[in-house]
């Protein structure tokens, strides 16, 4: 009877001992995820860095404040924001695949101590002669656009102007009553005639004056 309770007792522990195994074997890494609000306003907090303590390595929060991790069941993570006190989350250890947590952080209030400043006056003379030492660097000289050169011709261009055309017949005429014999009495038969009309019409321009004077008369 005590053989066969040794026997069974065996059996049990055989199966057992692979069902442990495997668990523990499940358990080696932990999905850990949630959310990270202020602990406040209950608000969830974009951009809070979430770490592992013992590798450094992990992510931030999201616009709405989840994160996703995977660390080992006895890890610490480590939740960082400006503004606000970090926060240690310890790892429960136990053989676990998954876990879901919520994050609160506290605000971080600083108090700033008084800030006195204190300085000399400043010597005038000492800057002004600091001044007048400090050499200027000389600016480069600007050159403005440069044209290109003339394209040279393929071909030799005669520069000279062409020659007049010769005069038409009507030029001849006019040229030819200007100089000779005939164009001069020409002309002064004009001027003759030219001041007779002019006399013939002051006479009757006074005659007819002449004539109305005579009627009021």
């Amino acid at each position: 009877m005590l053989l066969l309770s040794l026997f069974v007792m065996g059996c049990l522990l055989n199966s057992l001992l692979p069902a442990r195994a495997q668990t523990g074997q499940a358990a080696a890494w932990v999905r850990v995820s949630g959310t990270v609000s202020d602990a406040g306003t209950k608000l969830l907090l974009p951009g809070v860095a979430v770490r592992i303590r013992r590798t450094r390595q992990g992510g931030v929060t999201t616009a709405q404040g989840n994160f996703l991790l995977t660390a080992s069941p006895t890890d610490t993570l480590i939740f960082q924001a400006v503004g606000y006190q970090p926060y240690l989350l310890q790892l429960p250890g136990a053989f676990l695949s998954q876990l879901v947590v919520q994050v609160r952080l506290q605000r971080d209030t600083i108090r700033l101590r008084e800030v006195r400043v204190t300085a000399d006056r400043v010597d005038r003379t000492a800057v002004n002669r600091a001044l007048r030492n400090l050499k200027r660097p000389a600016l480069p000289p600007v050159k403005g656009p440069q044209r290109p050169p003339k394209p040279k011709p393929f071909f030799a261009v005669d520069s000279t102007p062409p020659p007049p055309p010769p005069p038409s017949g009507a030029e001849i005429g006019v040229i030819y009553d200007h100089f000779s014999r005939s164009g001069r009495e020409r002309r002064k038969m004009q001027q003759v005639k030219a001041q007779a009309a002019q006399q013939k019409a002051r006479q009757r321009v006074l005659e007819h004056s002449m004539k109305d004077n005579q009627g009021y008369e």
